[in-house]
């Protein structure tokens, strides 16, 4: 197993601008799972109008392709964001801790290493969030479901705060043998609600 040790600015600065987010209900859209240049555009003028991120360029000879559901987004801090109707992933590559290159003897170590790291994101997201709606871990027997049907599957952390209209998920992957996990980490993610709810 490997690992990667590195510094949270990255996070820091994504997790301050989803903090800035007033309003998540005017960011979720209809979960309707329509693709293409229509659904697509109305998703970055909705996005851009509530968050003030500015979306990858786009004009009118802009080719959006009928597969496409999603786009991408930077913020005033320079995180990138992607955008789908029912949640956001923001792209911080270059923070936290990281283990990959796992090995089937390796589980016991890489779920070390996500126990020692997970307090200092946590902590991160508190600064920013403040105080969540739930945490656990898969220490308890009810983890999976405990905050909603299947929450924590393939989880071994999990915190939601829960602000109108999305869910807010900092998570750590569980580390499992079969099938063998390539690499495990500490994440997080916006889950949308649908416009208007």
């Amino acid at each position: 197993m490997k690992t990667l040790g590195r510094p949270l600015d990255d996070d820091d600065r994504a997790m301050a601008d989803l903090a800035e987010v007033g309003d998540w209900r005017r960011v979720g859209g209809p979960h309707t799972g329509e693709t293409g240049p229509v659904p697509v555009r109305k998703l970055i003028k909705r996005v851009k109008s509530a968050t003030g991120w500015r979306p990858w360029p786009l004009d009118r000879k802009t080719v959006i392709d009928d597969q496409l559901d999603g786009w991408g987004f930077l913020t005033k801090r320079g995180t990138e964001m992607a955008v789908y109707d029912d949640q956001i992933l923001p792209h911080s590559p270059f923070s936290g801790w990281v283990a990959f290159a796992i090995e089937r003897y390796d589980i016991r170590a890489a779920e070390a290493g996500l126990d020692e790291h997970w307090p200092a994101k946590f902590d991160l997201a508190l600064r920013h969030w403040g105080e969540p709606a739930y945490v656990g871990s898969d220490s308890s027997p009810e983890f999976v479901d405990e905050w909603s049907p299947g929450a924590g599957r393939d989880r071994r952390h999990l915190a939601v705060w829960a602000p109108p209209g999305a869910e807010l998920h900092l998570y750590s992957n569980k580390p499992t043998k079969y099938p063998l996990s390539v690499s495990v980490g500490i994440h997080y993610a916006v889950y949308l609600t649908e416009e208007g709810t």
